[in-house]
């Protein structure tokens, strides 16, 4: 055999090994029965034996295409699950998406955000993997994750990011004094009792600049990585806090908020692998995510 045998050549092959005449095998594939005929006389000229017999009126494969069927069959089927996948991409139905984020969205806004996609995914899987914005970014240059969700981002060649900027408010216990007040000034926090996030992110040295120059000095009572974890605390009395509007919405039936002034925007960063060709997918995803943020925006 000096070429391969093509596609519609073995599909003519299993149609009428399937239907057992010429007849039915063109109606099946849609050609006319001479098309089938000249298929088969082809592929049995480039495998070098026939491949159809005769027995009772009823065309059968012969013993040297028997061989073959089986290795046939497995790849009209592989060809067919492809075909009907990038139907399901295409259509919005089916693959997979692999998120990195801080560990307070895949807890407070993500599940929704990821509960609205997959009803325009329905058949779409997703990883949620919460870590440090550190880890975060290795996962990402080492496209390890189709996109990540983090802050404090200061550009990397290999990463594509998008900067969102989420107003910020001050958090209260319910019955605070606080209450009273249109807008928390930063002037309002003088001696107060202090949840504040990582000392070393963006966020707290912009919140600690605005502190420095109204000359006032809260009570750094309790220094926290996450946002969440802030309401938490406040929610429990434990002082008051700056956060994101994003996660102090979530917590307002346990806890009270008002704007914060002057404003320190929140800067989320939406990054993924600048070499690997994002999946459709992906990019529905980040427009999604991007979406969900309209209302918090500065």
């Amino acid at each position: 055999m000096t070429t391969r045998p093509r596609l519609r050549q073995l599909e003519a092959l299993k149609s009428v090994v399937d239907h057992g005449s010429m007849t039915r095998a063109a109606k099946s594939l849609e050609i006319s029965q001479p098309a089938v005929s000249r298929l088969l006389a082809d592929l049995s000229s480039e495998l070098g034996f026939a491949v159809l017999d005769r027995k009772d009126g009823r065309l059968v494969p012969t013993q040297e295409a028997n061989y073959i069927l089986p290795d046939i069959a497995r790849l009209l089927g592989v060809l067919k699950n492809i075909t009907d996948t990038s139907q399901n991409v295409h259509d919005k139905t089916a693959g997979h998406l692999s998120v990195a984020c801080l560990p307070g969205f895949a807890t407070s806004h993500l599940p929704a955000v990821v509960t609205k996609f997959l009803k325009t995914w329905p058949d779409v899987t997703i990883t949620l993997e919460p870590d440090r914005p550190e880890r975060i970014l290795e996962w990402i240059v080492g496209e390890q994750y189709d996109c990540g969700i983090t802050d404090g981002f200061d550009g990397h060649p290999a990463i594509e990011s998008t900067r969102l900027s989420v107003r910020t408010v001050c958090i209260f216990p319910k019955g605070h004094r606080f209450q009273d007040l249109k807008q928390v000034d930063a002037r309002h926090l003088d001696e107060e009792r202090f949840v504040h996030t990582r000392r070393d992110s963006s966020f707290y040295r912009s919140l600690h600049d605005v502190f420095r120059k109204a000359s006032v000095n809260p009570t750094q009572v309790v220094e926290t990585r996450q946002f969440t974890a802030a309401c938490e605390l406040v929610a429990q009395g434990v002082g008051v806090s700056v956060v994101s509007e994003l996660d102090a919405q979530t917590y307002k039936d346990r806890l009270d908020y008002r704007p914060f002034v002057p404003s320190v925007p929140h800067e989320i960063c939406l990054v993924r692998p600048i070499h690997k060709r994002p999946s459709k997918i992906t990019l529905d995803f980040m427009e999604e995510f991007k979406a969900s943020l309209s209302e918090f925006k500065v």
